[in-house]
């Protein structure tokens, strides 16, 4: 074994980073991570913590937190209302007003090239509009 690592229980046992197992320990690595990513000229030790805080973080909000994938007819429909769009205003992406109400009203999934159409518009991952991702 490296002798970087010679003892990794000593060193957690010091005050090492360790995986975060509540919200007061995320509360005080987020903090942390604060500072760090606040300094103007951070040093390699320094910029190697910020990394590591970043992946503690970052696995226990996964785990904690997770923002469940929406479904494509919930994207589209959140789309449509935050710039203010109506279904002929689709029609380019879908073919149709009604290929769009279908789509809509779930009784017509996307196909490949509605997707791609739809990613180009939205300026988006053409995933965000896949079901049944995550």
């Amino acid at each position: 074994m490296s002798t970087l690592l010679a003892n990794p229980a000593k060193m957690i046992a010091r005050g090492a980073p360790r995986v975060i197992h509540n919200d007061e320990e995320l509360e005080a690595y987020t903090a942390a991570l604060f500072d760090l990513t606040a300094l103007e000229h951070p040093s390699l030790s320094e910029r190697e913590a910020v990394e590591l805080l970043t992946l503690l973080i970052e696995r226990y909000e996964q785990e904690h937190y997770a923002i469940p994938a929406a479904d494509p007819v919930s994207v589209v429909r959140f789309l449509i209302e935050k710039q203010s769009l109506t279904q002929r205003d689709l029609i380019p992406q879908f073919g149709s007003e009604s290929a769009v109400s279908m789509f809509l009203s779930r009784q017509r999934k996307l196909t490949l090239e509605q997707m791609r159409r739809l990613s180009a518009r939205f300026k988006m991952p053409i995933d965000v509009f896949i079901a049944g991702r995550g």
